[in-house]
Parts: C-alpha cells; structure tokens; sequence
C-alpha cells in the first residue's frame, strides 16, 4: 500500500495572501501557515483549496504554495494539495508536482466540466485510479454537493476507498440524508479511511455522525474554536460542544452572512483575517471583484459584535 495513514482532527484549507500586484505574498504565507499550524488539534494544511483561490493560481503557483508551505513547516504536520484539472493527463501532472514540491497528500476535486455535463459513472473511480498509480503520496477524496452533478453515489465512494492511496474523505453533500447514508457506509465498510466533514455551515450536526474531524475553510479564521469543537465531540462533550458551536455560528454569521459558501466567501474571510491584523493585504484575485466600502463595513461591525476587534471609537 502507498502511504497509508488514517488522517483525524482538523486540516483547515488556508487562503492565499496576495502582493498588490497579484504576486504571491511569501512571508505573509509563511506567517499565516505558522500560525494556523501552530493551534493544538490541526493535524495538517491544506493548500490551493477553493479558500485558497485555486482556480486563480498558474500551475507552478500552486506548486510553489505547497513548497512554500511545506518549508516553513518542515514535516510538522502534513501539506495536502488541492488538485483542480479537466483531463487526467493533468491532474497527474499537478499531484506530481505536489509531491516533487514536499507535499504529503491531494485533495482530488472532480473536473469541472462534470458540474455541466455530467459523467460517465464508470469515469469516476477510473480517475482517481489513474491519479493514484503515478504518485506515492496520499489522496482526499472531495465530494461535491448532491445538488451537482458530480456529486459521487455512495458505491463509486466505497470503490475509491479500495484505491490503497486513498485515506479520507471530504465530505461536503450538503444534504444531510445522503451524508448520513454515505458516512454509514463508509464507516462499514471502509473503515481504515477517515472522514472528514466539509460543512462549514452544518459543522455540529455532520460531526456527531462520528466521524474523524474537519476539513474546512473557515478553520483558516478561527482554528482554535475548530479544533475545540471536534475534540468536544470526540470526548461526547455535547453540552460543551454546543457552547463552542454557538460561538462559531456567531462568527460565521459576522464573516459570510450566508449558509454555504459562496462565490465571495474566501473575499470576506480574507477581509476579516486582514482587519484583525492576520495578513497585510485583502487583495484577491480577479473575476472576483473587491468588497464594496458597505460589505467591509458590514464585516468590521461583524467582528466587533463577537469580539474579534475593539472598537477605536471608544477607545
């Protein structure tokens, strides 16, 4: 088998810190991937997510955000990649270069022609086959919600587990019915895979299913309260647990005011790491637009309601 490890705990998906000029922010990357590393409970990082706007960044770009990453931490905890291609051929070459770059895992998103097209069922596991075969190193599986259509049946995710590269899934159906009957089946009959929830809006309700811990975007902004919430669940702390969710739902309300993440949602997260001092610029990259004056007033107001900013005014 290739690399084999059961990944738990909480792998937070950081964003990317950006120059004025679009260029990768190095030193503000490092500090940032210390510093969420840095939290008890992450068990690894996960880089080129969709908060770390990878359909933004070139090829090699995505490769130096891993080896950039995987510097910094030196074997801390693992650097999983997330890997975004149309064809094969490609995704081959991208978890190549991640794992050339020191990364230690993929997380395999589907192409994204399926979200229009649809695909063939035979297809899917044959991907994550051909990936496997040509890297030594580990592989996530990303779901994709039931409402797409590249959201994988429960039996093309009990075929993929028998992938020996294969050591988790990110599990974002965002339908809490499927969830419960793909994570089931899984635990049954996969039970040397962890699973990992995705939800950033359901994060209490998916991880009482018993499941291994989190993959999540908005571990980037508040790691500690993250990690705390899945070792409350761990321990059947559920009174504690809830405390530590209201606190997190409190913060979500203030960053997305959304439920599931959205198109701006890696925008304002980055507002918010940038108005609590976390990184020195909120520059995203284009389609994506900037936050209106209006929006990023919203959120400062949003974190000083939850005490994430003090407010200068009544200083």
């Amino acid at each position: 088998m290739k690399n084999k490890v059961k990944w738990s705990g909480v792998f937070p998906a950081v964003l990317i810190p950006f120059n004025e000029d679009d260029s990768i922010d190095e030193q503000g990357f490092r500090s940032l991937v210390r510093w969420v590393a840095g939290h008890d409970g992450v068990n690894g990082i996960v880089v080129n997510g969709h908060t770390g706007e990878i359909m933004t960044l070139l090829p090699e770009e995505r490769a130096e955000a891993v080896r950039i990453a995987a510097d910094e931490l030196q074997g801390e905890v693992p650097i999983i990649s997330g890997i975004s291609a149309e064809g094969t051929t490609e995704a081959i070459q991208h978890a190549q270069a991640v794992e050339a770059a020191g990364g230690e895992g993929i997380l395999l998103m589907p192409p994204h022609s399926w979200l229009r097209f649809g695909m063939q069922p035979a297809s899917t596991v044959q991907y994550f086959k051909d990936v496997a075969e040509a890297i030594n190193i580990s592989i996530v599986v990303h779901q994709y919600p039931t409402w797409t259509k590249s959201s994988y049946s429960t039996s093309q995710l009990l075929e993929m587990a028998k992938i020996p590269n294969v050591v988790s899934f990110k599990l974002g159906e965002r339908d809490i019915a499927q969830y419960e009957v793909d994570v089931r089946a899984l635990k049954q009959e996969a039970p040397d895979v962890s699973l990992l929830t995705c939800h950033d809006e359901y994060l209490l309700p998916t991880l009482v299913q018993g499941i291994d811990g989190a993959l999540v975007g908005f571990g980037c902004f508040v790691p500690d309260l993250i990690s705390e919430l899945v070792k409350c669940v761990k321990n059947q702390d559920l009174a504690a647990a809830q405390q530590v969710y209201d606190r997190i739902f409190d913060l979500k309300q203030a960053v997305y005011k959304m439920d599931e993440p959205s198109s701006t949602s890696h925008l304002r997260m980055k507002e918010a790491m940038y108005q609590r001092g976390l990184i020195s610029s909120r520059q995203a990259r284009r389609p994506v637009l900037p936050l209106s004056e209006e929006e990023r007033e919203e959120i400062r107001q949003g974190l000083l309601s939850v005490g994430l900013l003090k407010d200068e005014a009544k200083a």
